[in-house]
């Protein structure tokens, strides 16, 4: 089918957050429970409508390992958007408990990771890439531990667009990929993104090119016609 614009995605975090299962829901319409660890990238596709006008999503999903760092960060540079990931719970398999006198404290590893994610994708995408950091697993209310107001504050302090997914109920997952889309598309009416250059993440699909075409000759079609007179 043809497109106006193709967005490159790069959905980021760490091991265990859900990045696959909303690639999956997002692409699919599905929820697959248990998930394989992602090894380097996985890669989704799919077609939205903005402004009337179709907009296909190219999204890798990457590892969220620190081996496979080096990997990700070689997929910033030509990104138009980011999802950043992480889980309001934080009860992965490898989560301790700690006891400290009477307190019982829980690793929010997921959640006080999402600097170190921040700062190397700003550090090695173009200044302009859309991030959308994702509060994931908000089906999990009775074992929240990141409340949403502190996602919200971390997203207002690094100027993010924000939202609580859930994977597994598809809760905002489509506003999730498709407001990231729409803030893409926005930059590119205000001419902040080069859309000529397509290491910005944004590439000129054939639909977009037929309707510039049909347009200049529309308009030489009128030049040509009031020359007689």
């Amino acid at each position: 089918m043809a497109y106006a614009y193709l967005f490159k995605y790069i959905i980021i975090g760490d091991t265990g957050v859900g990045k696959s299962c909303l690639l999956l829901q997002f692409t699919d319409k599905r929820f697959q429970p248990v998930h394989d660890l992602t090894i380097g990238v996985e890669f989704g596709a799919r077609m939205i409508t903005i402004d009337g006008k179709q907009i296909k999503l190219q999204i890798w999903d990457t590892a969220g390992q620190e081996s496979f760092r080096s990997i990700t960060r070689s997929y910033y540079r030509g990104a138009a958007g980011a999802l950043l990931v992480y889980d309001i719970t934080s009860t992965r398999e490898n989560t301790l408990k700690i006891v400290i006198g009477l307190s019982l404290m829980f690793r929010r590893d997921t959640f006080n990771h999402l600097t170190t994610w921040l700062e190397d994708a700003r550090q090695h995408s173009n200044s302009n890439m859309v991030i959308m950091l994702i509060g994931n697993k908000s089906d999990l209310e009775s074992r929240r531990e990141v409340k949403k107001e502190e996602g919200e504050a971390f997203a207002r302090e690094h100027g993010l667009i924000f939202m609580e997914t859930s994977a597994k109920t598809a809760s905002n997952v489509e506003e999730a990929f498709i407001n990231t889309a729409k803030e893409i598309y926005e930059k590119i009416q205000e001419g902040v993104f080069d859309i000529n250059n397509e290491a910005n993440g944004i590439k000129i699909g054939p639909q977009h090119a037929a309707t510039n075409a049909t347009h200049a000759g529309s308009q030489g079609g009128q030049q040509a016609g009031g020359g007689c007179c």
